[in-house]
Parts: C-alpha cells; structure tokens; sequence
C-alpha cells in the first residue's frame, strides 16, 4: 500500500466507530478509497444503514482526502454537503471513495461515493470545506 500522510495520524474517536479503514491512496490525485464497517448497530427499522451514518462515512472520506493531497498539512471542517442516497445499504463493508477537486487557498471542492462491496452504489456527495492548518488545529487540543 501506498504511504500517506494518515500514516502519521491518529484515528479520531468518529473514524473507529464506523470501522474506517484506508484501502488505497493516490495523494498528488488528491484520490482516497477507504472501507467501513456497516454495523448492525447504525440500521434503521428497515434493516438498512441509517442515511445519517452514511452521511458521517461520505464525509469521514472526503476530510482524509485533503489530508492525504496536502502531505497532512490541512485538516477540514465541512461548510456544506449534499448527500443522494441512491440504493439501500445492508449491513457489511462499505466502500468509501473521494477525489478532491479543488484545492484552493482557504476552500476545497471535494466529491465522494460509497458502494456495497458488489460495486452498487449507495450514496454519493459533494461538499466545501474550509481549509485548517494542521499545525494550528493540533496546537489547541
């Protein structure tokens, strides 16, 4: 597997309940492929993953993507996101992809999907995020 700046960092306490994993990396693409791990747990009535809990994996993807394009020198916090859940998610694995589309001085563009391990997507999403100097946000925990 590739090294990334993630390599370096922690799993933040969100990331470990939903089972956040990397797969693959592609950083100079700004390109992130992770899986998660459906729980039982995050299902609504209907047996499904509650759109909520897909919500936090689509932006628990796109957040890392930055990271991973900015050598870890920027953290994210999410302005807006717009999530279209296409297809219900059963409990499993879940593949979680992200590609930055842009990388600006104080603002990313940033897109995602999941998908169910036989390639069928669930949701996708796009959002702005406001760019942190990691630096700066470390030196306040």
């Amino acid at each position: 597997m590739v090294k990334t700046a993630l390599d370096s960092f922690k799993r933040p306490p969100c990331a470990e309940l939903l089972g956040w994993r990397l797969l693959d990396a592609k950083p100079d693409e700004g390109w992130i492929k992770l899986v998660f791990e459906g729980r039982p747990e995050f299902c609504n009535p209907a047996g499904y993953i509650q759109g909520g809990m897909l919500s936090a994996m689509l932006d628990d993807t796109m957040g890392p993507a930055v990271l991973v394009m900015s050598e870890g020198r920027l953290y994210t916090t999410t302005i807006s996101m717009t999530v279209n859940f296409l297809s219900p998610a059963k409990p499993g694995p879940i593949i979680g992809e992200a590609r930055v589309t842009q990388l600006g001085k104080t603002i990313a563009f940033v897109e995602a999907k999941l998908m169910a391990e036989d390639g069928t997507v669930l949701a996708t999403a796009s959002a702005s995020e406001r760019l942190l100097e990691a630096a700066r946000v470390v030196g306040k925990v």
